[in-house]
């Protein structure tokens, strides 16, 4: 029943998820508001618990013997998968393709993808207010509230085929994460949620190509065998021999008739 199959689809929703978080930067500015400093944020795939743990490995400030993490800083990560049954196709709905370049008896076929949202969090982590708000202004404004990306949701066979995933920004989370003295260190955390609408498919198989149809006409008489054959309509297509990439061009086609059976 099952069979061996990977379109890279969820890793490929995480690599496309991050890119899009990669080139945020944070301005440090002086008193007479000149920059001093361009600071491009770190991201990369974490948990928000982890992160939070590794940077109050060294909370007291005034004993800066052990390192800690330096801020500002992005993680993000993916908390779940939902079926999205508003998104669901006929399940036997077929897309009938030639992916091959070689093979002119052949074609290949996979069915309607199965819709499921992904749930992505993006945190981010910042030591004063202004660098946390930096951030937050250079993602929001692009999420209104979808933003769409273009992917390839095949690998190999079927590269060409391309889809669009929106993207949704559906919540904006603060929290100021400080407490105790105030030698401690202090860190702004924002958690932003996502939803994306990806599509799994499954495998892509082949399957031969029909190039001939014979349809035969009987004298309907008792319904079955012995009722005698009136013709035989018989459909080719011309040329037989099409080869990709002329296989899903136009074509012409052979129609034979034949009759006058032997009614006996």
């Amino acid at each position: 029943m099952l069979q061996y199959f990977y379109h890279e689809r969820i890793r490929k929703s995480v690599a496309i998820f991050g890119t899009m978080f990669n080139n945020i930067y944070v301005l440090r500015k002086d008193s007479s508001g000149k920059v001093i400093s361009q600071v491009k944020v770190p991201l990369s795939y974490a948990p928000k618990a982890k992160y939070l743990e590794r940077i109050r490995e060294n909370p007291d400030l005034e004993r800066d013997t052990r390192v800690a993490i330096k801020l500002p800083r992005m993680s993000f990560e993916i908390t779940s998968f939902t079926y999205n049954a508003e998104r669901k196709l006929p399940k036997m709905n077929a897309y009938d393709k030639n992916l091959s370049t070689t093979s002119n008896t052949k074609r290949n076929k996979f069915f309607s993808p199965a819709p499921y949202d992904i749930a992505f969090q993006l945190n981010i982590f910042a030591k004063t207010q202004d660098d946390a708000l930096q951030m937050v202004e250079q993602i929001i404004p692009y999420f209104n509230p979808h933003y769409t990306i273009t992917m390839k949701p095949f690998t190999t066979l079927a590269s060409d085929i391309k889809e669009d995933v929106p993207i949704t920004l559906t919540s904006v989370n603060f929290a100021d994460d400080f407490e105790g003295s105030l030698e401690q260190r202090r860190t702004i955390i924002y958690t932003l949620d996502f939803t994306m609408l990806a599509n799994f498919y499954g495998p892509i198989n082949d399957h031969s190509i029909i190039r001939k149809t014979t349809t035969d006409v009987y004298n309907q008489i008792l319904g079955d065998s012995s009722d005698p054959q009136l013709s035989q309509y018989t459909i080719e297509p011309n040329p037989l021999n099409l080869a990709p990439p002329s296989g899903d061009s136009h074509f012409g086609f052979t129609e034979t008739i034949k009759e006058n059976f032997d009614s006996a």
